[in-house]
């Protein structure tokens, strides 16, 4: 047997993991490098955010993940540069050889460019973001009892910007808590004027979509009770004022950004790697143009085919399959063997909206409701990692979906 490679992957997300996962051990030495010690489960995010779940159930330590895997070694830090001539990348703990660099490091919030926005608006992006979007809106609730009376709208107005899955899932998780939890947390306070504003830049919710897809949550979140402004885009938030593009002003100190995404950062290669939204360009197997030894998978990788000229949509399916083929291809580079081309096949997409309330968009038939709703949580329960987490959230949706209600209104913050 021949000296082993070494692999370096940068990130552990549903791209890194996998590609590790599938990696022939007696072929290849690894290093998976992330600034995180755990893989999070970022569909379920919205759920830490609206205390439905706990961020223990979605985050699953990495050494834990790979603790069978000798050939694996865990490296937590992050990537400064690439040295290409070198073969080898720059960390905050030093640097790394490697024989291929594979980069899963994913996307960010994307402001597009407005900083004063980043400097007050809540992201959903980490755990992190999601317990500190609990954190905030429970401590909110707090504050509404003593505040004086002009300060009420601004904490009683929770915005929403963006209208994705993730913008429609928290405008539903919060409605449903505004209705069946609040009230009787906080008896005092005059719920009814609590707005929850989703706020879309098109025309449509879910604008990616199917049109029925499109009406059909538009429907739910209105008879929820969510106001809801498209063709609206946000200029302008001080953590006090919401600034639209029409002129008008919405009072509010929350501000939960949904609207954009962009790829994670890298230095060391050329610009012309780089595409929209900060994207690494690679070819049908995910290698980055100009190199022998470089691959990029997941979001952060625009793969254009003549099915997707723009790209593959950025979801944990595309990034699991990519890490797959490339998996593979690896193995078959190093045999000499002919790689094989990266094709997605859209088996769907599909998002919840509340209790009983979901949408499904498959290749051959679109539905909605309960069934919908069923099928969503199946799915998802099956992409958790572990059986005890899997377990552990399926009893806490049991229990929520009879009691209508959680136990998990928890304010975790750091004593200074």
């Amino acid at each position: 047997m021949k000296k082993k490679q070494t692999i370096v992957v940068i990130g552990g997300g549903f791209a890194g993991i996998n590609l590790v996962k599938k990696l022939d051990e007696k072929r290849f030495d690894i290093i998976l490098i992330d600034k995180n010690n755990h893989h999070q489960f970022q569909p379920l995010f919205y759920q830490v955010a609206t205390s439905q779940i706990e961020p223990s159930s979605i985050s699953f330590p990495l050494r834990h993940i790979f603790r069978n895997k000798k050939n694996v070694r865990i490296r937590l830090t992050e990537i400064l540069t690439v040295d290409i001539p070198n073969n080898k990348i720059t960390t905050s703990i030093g640097d790394f050889g490697y024989d291929y660099l594979v980069l899963a490091m994913g996307c960010k919030t994307n402001f597009f460019g407005n900083n004063e926005i980043s400097k007050h608006a809540l992201t959903l992006k980490t755990t992190y973001d999601a317990i500190s979007i609990r954190n905030h809106i429970l401590q909110t609730f707090e504050d509404i009892i003593s505040a004086k009376e002009s300060e009420k709208e601004r904490l009683l107005n929770m915005v929403i910007v963006g209208a994705g899955p993730t913008g429609v899932e928290l405008a539903g998780a919060f409605a449903e808590i505004k209705k069946n939890i609040l009230p009787k947390d906080y008896p005092k306070i005059d719920f009814s004027q609590l707005k929850i504003i989703l706020i879309e830049g098109s025309k449509d919710t879910l604008n990616t979509m199917s049109e029925s897809a499109k009406r059909a949550s538009r429907q739910y979140l209105q008879k929820m009770g969510i106001e809801i402004l498209t063709e609206t885009m946000v200029t302008n938030f001080d953590g006090e004022t919401l600034q639209l593009n029409n002129g008008n002003t919405i009072k509010t100190k929350t501000c939960i950004w949904t609207a954009g995404i962009k790829a994670n950062s890298i230095q060391g290669l050329p610009e012309k790697c780089f595409s929209t939204g900060n994207r690494i360009k690679v070819d049908r197997i995910n290698k980055v143009p100009e190199s022998d030894n470089i691959f990029a998978i997941g979001d952060m990788a625009l793969m254009e085919t003549s099915k997707y000229p723009k790209g593959h949509p950025q979801l944990a399916n595309v990034a699991i399959n990519q890490a797959k083929n490339l998996a593979i291809n690896l193995k078959k580079i190093k045999q000499g063997k002919a790689p094989v081309f990266y094709e997605y096949n859209d088996l769907g997409t599909m998002a919840t909206i509340g209790r009983n309330k979901a949408i499904v968009d498959l290749p051959f038939v679109k539905f909605k409701g309960f069934f919908a709703w069923t099928i969503w949580m199946f799915l998802h329960l099956m992409l958790i990692l572990s059986v005890r987490n899997k377990l552990i959230i399926f009893i806490n949706w049991a229990w929520a979906y009879i009691t209508k209600n959680t136990a998990l209104r928890l304010i975790l913050k750091e004593n200074k």
